[in-house]
C-alpha cells in the first residue's frame, strides 16, 4: 500500500481541541516533525481536518 509523509509546518497554538487531538493521534508532536503513515481513508480524513497545519507528500 502507498505511504504518505506528514509534516507539521504550523504551530498547534491556533488549533482547537479536536485538531490537536488529531495531530497527537497522527504522532506529530513538535514543529517540523514528520511521520510516515499508510495511505488509508482514516488517515486521509485525519489529515483533512488539519490540512492548514501540515504538508503531505507521497513516499515512494
Amino acid at each position: 500500500m502507498a505511504q504518505i509523509k506528514i509534516t507539521l509546518v504550523k504551530s498547534k497554538n491556533s488549533a482547537d481541541k479536536r485538531q490537536i487531538a488529531n495531530l497527537d493521534a497522527l504522532g506529530l508532536r513538535k514543529l517540523h516533525h514528520s511521520v510516515v503513515k499508510e495511505d488509508t481513508p482514516v488517515i486521509k480524513g485525519m489529515v483533512q481536518k488539519v490540512l492548514h497545519l501540515v504538508t503531505v507528500e507521497e513516499v515512494k
